[in-house]
């Protein structure tokens, strides 16, 4: 099976179900980490459920510092993204979603976001003030983005899975900042797993 990439906000590639139903597929829309692009968590797709139509997005700012690769946002501290750069990222993935529920061949109504990292912070940024836009995420090594313009939904939660997991020994965003996700989280009627791993800042 063979697909068009669609024009849209965000440079990404597609990975086609391994195995085809009856029925329009299930898409994973996977967002990478800082410094890395669209290649970088793409090695996931073949532990993954071969009925996943796989969208891997490249972020929208090249990251200049150390090997290149490209970042969702500048970053002011860890936990304050840089305001004009994190909207203006917010705003480009939301609209990519959208383009993909309708440019490809999937179920608009079973969209999943797979991040790491600072594509795991994007993912809950979309999945907290747009429930209704996807289905259920992955959150893995990240934190819900408090210090930003974004108003979250807490009580439209009752339709979305969310998968959190997080390093106990990550040296860069602490599991002490996964744990306040994983307390937010518990208040709202959002199905919640919540998973710690004796590993630094990295998917196992």
């Amino acid at each position: 099976m063979s697909v068009d990439r669609i024009s849209t906000t965000l440079v990404h590639k597609v990975r086609p179900p391994g195995t085809l139903g009856n029925s329009k597929s299930p898409v994973l829309i996977l967002l990478h980490g800082r410094g890395t692009n669209e290649d970088d968590l793409l090695g996931l797709v073949d532990f993954l459920d071969p009925r996943f139509f796989v969208v891997s997005a490249r972020a929208p700012y090249r990251f200049d510092e150390g090997s290149g690769g490209y970042t969702w946002y500048g970053v002011q501290e860890v936990g304050k993204p840089d305001p004009q750069q994190f909207r203006d990222a917010y705003d480009r993935l939301t609209q990519f979603i959208e383009d993909v529920k309708t440019g490809y061949p999937v179920d608009p109504g079973r969209v999943f976001l797979l991040g790491f990292s600072m594509g795991s912070i994007m993912s809950l940024a979309v999945a907290l003030t747009r429930p209704n836009a996807v289905r259920g995420i992955v959150a893995h090594s990240g934190y819900v983005p408090e210090n930003t313009s974004l108003e979250f939904l807490w009580d439209q939660l009752g339709s979305l899975s969310v998968f959190v997991a997080h390093g106990l020994h990550d040296p860069i965003i602490p599991v002490e900042m996964a744990r306040r996700v994983q307390e937010l989280l518990s208040k709202t009627g959002a199905d919640l797993t919540y998973k710690e791993y004796p590993i630094p800042h990295t998917i196992s």
